[in-house]
């Protein structure tokens, strides 16, 4: 794999967090993910305490708060699911601001808000700290399957120039009148969009056989040293520690749970 492309989610720096071998990164993540999880949505205090580490990883990694609150945007199908989740849940219904709600619904919504707004913060942290290619060779590392690994690298590799192709056929066509303004209008760029399948295909295929041309037999070199030393994973560890530790604290003393 070549050098890789700076996305918009990834900020360069410098700090404890972007030196973390990625593969330390995406285990932590993971670790911390299934803690979120496996919470119960009545501890209201267990996820402010969450909350507070992503905020103490983001400090750490120099990653500024409106960074971070823009790029939450993808969060937003999840938002509109759990608003709608009261209006049309069965079971007993309470009055809130006029509107009845239901109360089952209404600690679903919650539930549903919590945790995906503390994974996808913890995903836009791990993200912003660590490049693309190295995230995928961090997945390699741990030993995720080789073959969906590498279509992931591909992807992102010819992500651009995919883009870029779309982009030439969208001004060839507005070169020659044509704007997409309806549904009738389906079928033109229903068409563009099979062409640029075809050409996306024919791209992949001689691709690969320049690869195999050059002696590929099934899996890529790695040229980067990924390896990651004890205090590394331990300092990786130290979120997914601390979730874990509030999670077995609030399961152990009953302290966490509404009107506790």
């Amino acid at each position: 794999m070549g050098a890789g492309h700076h996305h918009q989610l990834y900020r360069p720096g410098d700090t404890p967090v972007h030196r973390l071998p990625p593969q330390c990164k995406l285990a932590a993540v993971a670790a911390f993910a299934l803690a979120v999880v496996a919470t119960p949505r009545e501890w209201f205090a267990a996820f402010a305490v969450y909350a507070l580490l992503l905020a103490g990883v983001a400090a750490l990694a120099k990653v500024p708060p409106g960074f971070v609150l823009r790029r939450m945007a993808i969060e937003i199908p999840f938002v509109l699911f759990a608003v709608a989740i009261p209006f049309v849940g069965t079971g007993e219904r309470v009055s809130l601001a006029g509107l009845s709600l239901s109360l089952p619904g209404l600690w679903a919504a919650w539930n549903v808000l919590a945790k995906a707004t503390l994974g996808v913060v913890a995903s836009i942290l791990l993200a912003a700290t660590t490049e693309p290619r190295l995230m995928l060779l961090g997945a390699q590392r741990l030993r995720l399957p080789p073959m969906l690994v590498q279509i992931a690298m591909f992807m992102l590799r010819y992500m651009d120039v995919i883009m870029d192709e779309m982009r030439r056929m969208r001004v060839a066509r507005e070169s020659r009148g044509f704007t997409a303004r309806d549904v009738r209008h389906i079928p033109v760029v229903a068409r563009s969009a099979g062409a640029l399948f075809i050409r996306s295909y024919e791209r992949g295929e001689r691709v690969h056989l320049a690869m195999l041309s050059r002696g590929y037999t099934g899996s890529m070199p790695v040229i980067q040293d990924l390896t990651a030393s004890v205090r590394q994973w331990l300092l990786a560890g130290t979120l997914p520690g601390a979730a874990l530790a509030v999670l077995l604290g609030g399961a152990l003393l009953g302290t966490w749970g509404v009107g506790a």
